[in-house]
């Protein structure tokens, strides 16, 4: 009788764990990116935000739902990717529009302390991704060049797994470079800082939020036999965001000179 009254009382609670450790799941993987936002917006600066971080995730996100169609792993990692490719989109629109309202106020400054000679520079021409410059790849003016490329991407690579999809090797392939892209967040970040030997402008909140859900998701993988190229990956991921927290430490508490390079036009931000 007393057995049967914890077992009673042991079920509705494994079931509310499931449900928590799924919508953490779910929404957990955008909580970090919130005080990022409200930091860009607030300062109308996001040079401190490495927008190949976007990439890495829409490519990484894409991925892993085209692996989802060869190998059907759980939904809560699904719905994951979906929640996060909108959320990287939102973060693309609002590191656009910050950079291009700088540089139009750049403009009008130096319009107004002009002279007649002043007048006549032109401003850099805006870039598209019609351009199929490299150098300028992921530097675009306008929102709708990003998302045209993500469109592009989804369908090259959804055509090519239509293709394959019977083909286990293809499958676990795929699967592997969607999590080995994830794993790889962090790195540009990481280089960013290398380069300006500073954090300024990056959000410590959202790296520690990173370490604390990516631990939680290694482990959550690991628990739940998720495949095994999810767990490695996942490990990997907690090691990058430890280097970036020790960025943190070091250049804060030990300040570095700044390396001098010449400005590239379309790399002056960090977008």
């Amino acid at each position: 009788m007393e057995a049967g009254g914890l077992e009673w009382l042991l079920v509705p609670m494994h079931q509310l764990v499931s449900w928590g450790a799924a919508g953490a799941m779910v929404f957990g993987g955008v909580v970090p990116y919130i005080p990022q936002y409200r930091d860009i917006r607030r300062t109308q600066n996001a040079e401190g935000f490495s927008t190949y971080v976007c990439l890495v995730l829409l490519v990484a996100n894409i991925l892993r739902i085209l692996f989802w169609f060869g190998r059907r792993f759980e939904s809560p990692l699904l719905w994951q990717s979906i929640i996060m490719i909108i959320t990287m989109l939102l973060m693309l629109k609002l590191c656009t529009e910050v950079r291009v309202s700088n540089e139009l106020n750049v403009k009008r400054r130096s319009f107004a302390a002009a002279d007649s000679k002043d007048e006549e520079l032109k401003a850099p021409p805006k870039r598209s991704y019609l351009d199929f410059d490299l150098n300028y790849f992921w530097h675009w003016s306008k929102f709708a060049d990003y998302v045209q490329c993500v469109l592009t991407f989804t369908g090259v690579t959804g055509y090519i797994t239509y293709l394959w999809l019977d083909s286990s090797l293809f499958v676990e392939t795929l699967g592997f470079l969607a999590v080995f892209t994830e794993a790889m967040l962090g790195v540009p970040q990481l280089y960013r800082n290398y380069q300006n030997r500073s954090t300024e402008g990056m959000s410590v909140k959202m790296v520690l939020m990173w370490t604390s859900g990516d631990t939680f998701k290694t482990v959550y993988f690991i628990l739940n036999q998720a495949p095994f190229q999810f767990s490695i990956c996942g490990l990997l991921q907690v090691f990058v965001d430890i280097a970036i927290l020790l960025q943190v430490y070091l250049y804060s508490y030990y300040p570095q000179k700044p390396v001098s390079h010449t400005a590239h036009p379309g790399s002056t931000k960090a977008l």
